[in-house]
């Protein structure tokens, strides 16, 4: 299968990061209001691991990502063969300390995702792609299972995944416009998207006017690899490895079968202030 060695060694690099997290999750003291932007030293750690096994293993490829690594600073940040990687998406999860926090390690080539690593190391789960090759979840160390998104067809049935609400009596835009049957909230993009695969709930919704390519891309190929759909707010392809590694349409990830019907809904989403 084509991809064998980037998957390798994607699942090999979140491996080892997430066995160094959780060293440091165990002793960490747990910071109850962290704020959006806190980065800690279990980042900076998982992403030097991460890139240093990637270079050694591929030294001819670009590294995107979202910390700077020392000793790298050479790596061209954008290319052909362009890796995507977010060390610890979802900071504010880690201290916290409830769990909600992932390792991202995607692969891009011509633009597009190849392959993709969401690694939950808190919870022991681990859901990954490759290109043509499905989706896989496996979880507690237990053997690889294929997953599939559901089947849920009506919009007014879909589950819907989202960050936690500022205020939990206010209904986000999004589940307003879409009115969700269920809402899930986490702090890890990487997580939704692995939701989505996982058939667990049908919708993410980002409707940042602004995000970053590692923020996404390795969940963005585990969602089309398990049948779904992800596109910017407007159906919109998403591609990866431009200036700056920003990405400015938004996200809709879904099963598939509710996505026309989601975009339409979201028309109906007031303009932001600006």
């Amino acid at each position: 299968m084509a991809y064998d060695r980037e998957l390798a060694a994607a699942l090999e690099a979140a491996d080892r990061a997430g066995k160094a997290i959780l060293e440091l999750y165990a002793t960490f003291e747990k910071i109850a209001e962290a704020p959006a932007e806190i980065s800690t030293e279990a980042d900076h750690r998982s992403q030097q691991i991460i890139l240093d096994h990637l270079h050694r293993t591929f030294p001819r490829d670009a590294l995107c990502a979202e910390e700077t690594a020392e000793g790298l600073e050479h790596v061209p940040q954008t290319g052909a063969r362009l890796w995507i990687v977010d060390p610890i998406d979802g900071t504010r999860g880690f201290a916290r300390k409830n769990g909600e926090f992932s390792v991202m390690v995607g692969f891009v080539e011509g633009g597009r995702p190849a392959v993709g690593v969401v690694a939950e190391p808190a919870t022991q789960r681990l859901t990954y792609a490759v290109r043509g090759g499905g989706c896989w979840r496996r979880d507690g160390g237990g053997a690889a299972e294929e997953c599939r998104v559901s089947r849920v067809a009506e919009l007014s049935k879909a589950a819907l995944v989202q960050s936690h609400s500022k205020d939990p009596a206010v209904p986000s835009p999004p589940v307003q416009a879409v009115g969700p049957v269920r809402v899930v909230e986490t702090y890890s993009a990487g997580i939704k998207l692995a939701l989505v695969a996982r058939g667990e709930v049908e919708l993410y919704v980002n409707t940042y006017e602004a995000f970053h390519d590692w923020d996404i891309a390795a969940g963005h190929i585990l969602v089309e690899e398990a049948g779904g759909q992800v596109t910017g707010l407007a159906g919109e392809e998403l591609r990866y490895g431009l200036p700056g590694a920003w990405q400015r349409q938004g996200l809709l990830g879904s099963n598939g079968l509710v996505h026309e019907a989601a975009v339409a809904a979201l028309r109906t989403m007031p303009a932001k202030k600006k």
